[in-house]
């Protein structure tokens, strides 16, 4: 645990928002836990929320056929564990570190209790609920109307705006299961956007080149999600 007299300076823009007053009551409840590839932070349900200070986390829907979809992107926007929030034990699906890093571990029960008291706390964690349904929504639009390769800049954008660095460690198979499309379709977007000089790949990871044409080669799910949550100050 950590003491309220240490003086933290946060990156998860949740935590770095809050006044002296709200971090006092909360950071003893903070636990510093390092966040491991593909460790599965909820399963359906949730005993524990999390502030992401480094990494991204993924939302997945998974069909019976093992069939993988990814329904949002939690980064140092946000936290693990809306339904916390909402009063529920959990909710189908998994989210799990899609890219290694480290965050800040809450029980859900004192992460409920802070949330019940007005504040700023309560202000963006609604604010950041309202977002992360915005970014749900417009990715199961994204995924029935765009084609893939602009569905793959979005997705790159998305990620880069989370993660705050150019150079991610994502394979063509992941992408593939992330955006619900084949790995062989997958491939053929992300030479597309290597041949356009927007990215390039090798070794497993995606750098992003020229972020500007990126943004313009998404389709629009892109910058409504982003302005909206601009617009909710979350980004």
């Amino acid at each position: 645990m950590l003491s309220p007299t240490n003086t933290i300076t946060y990156k998860n823009r949740i935590l770095a928002s809050l006044p002296p007053s709200e971090i006092k009551g909360l950071v003893s409840h903070l636990s510093p836990v390092p966040l491991k590839l593909r460790e599965v932070l909820a399963d359906g349900r949730a005993n524990s929320a999390y502030f992401l200070e480094e990494g991204l986390a993924s939302a997945v829907i998974t069909q019976q056929n093992g069939d993988t979809t990814e329904v949002g992107v939690i980064g140092i926007d946000g936290l693990v564990g809306i339904p916390i929030l909402l009063g529920v034990e959990g909710t189908p699906g998994r989210t799990f570190m899609q890219v290694e890093g480290s965050g800040y571990r809450i029980p859900a029960e004192r992460l409920r209790e802070a949330f019940e008291q007005p504040g700023e706390l309560r202000t963006r964690l609604q604010k950041y609920i309202l977002g992360f349904l915005v970014q749900s929504s417009h990715n199961s639009a994204c995924n029935r109307h765009h084609e893939i390769a602009q569905r793959l800049a979005r997705w790159l954008l998305t990620c880069h705006d989370r993660l705050q660095s150019n150079r991610m460690p994502l394979t063509h198979e992941f992408l593939g299961n992330m955006l619900g499309a084949p790995r062989a379709t997958v491939t053929l977007a992300a030479g597309q956007l290597h041949k356009a000089g927007f990215i390039e790949y090798n070794r497993g990871h995606v750098t992003i080149t020229r972020r500007a044409e990126l943004e313009h080669a998404a389709c629009e799910c892109y910058r409504i999600v982003r302005d909206e949550f601009r617009r909710l100050e979350l980004l």
